[in-house]
């Protein structure tokens, strides 16, 4: 049987898109013609629609979306693994008010598919740590995602 397709995030897939989290992105990449893929975890959905993302103004994704501005992001929440699928476009190339060089992209999502395979469920998140000052972590942080939220 075929997962539903969804044309905006369900409940459970916006609220997880309500804080930071790992998350992959998959663009085309503009040498290549080939499929890549970028882990980031500035992510936030302002609505069932759209879905924000933070990245450094130099990433490689974003030259990719300027030539081809379909992506898919893959999120892992709910106990399951949905792609989530939309035109990517760069709406601002550098944040205002962070020391960091980010840019804020923007997906306006097409379709959402339940991708996990038949018969199981995640039972674990994937969790990360900040490898470098985490007090310059947490700072760095909640300063990209109530960028993101405005």
């Amino acid at each position: 049987m075929a997962n539903q397709v969804e044309l905006k995030l369900i409940e459970p897939l916006f609220m997880a898109l309500q804080k930071e989290r790992f998350v992959t992105i998959a663009t085309v990449d503009h040498e290549s013609g080939g499929p890549i893929v970028s882990a980031i975890s500035w992510v936030f959905a302002p609505d069932e629609k759209r879905i924000y993302f933070a990245v450094d103004n130099r990433s490689r994704m974003l030259e990719n979306m300027s030539q081809n501005s379909l992506v898919v992001m893959n999120v892992i929440a709910n106990e399951s693994t949905y792609a989530i699928s939309g035109h990517a476009s760069v709406k601002e190339n550098k944040i205002e008010g962070i020391p960091l060089k980010l840019a804020r992209v923007e997906i306006q999502i097409s379709e959402v598919r339940d991708v996990m395979f038949y018969g199981s469920k995640i039972t674990k998140e994937p969790k990360y740590e900040k490898t470098y000052d985490e007090k310059a972590a947490a700072k760095l942080d909640k300063q990209v995602m109530d960028a993101l939220k405005k």
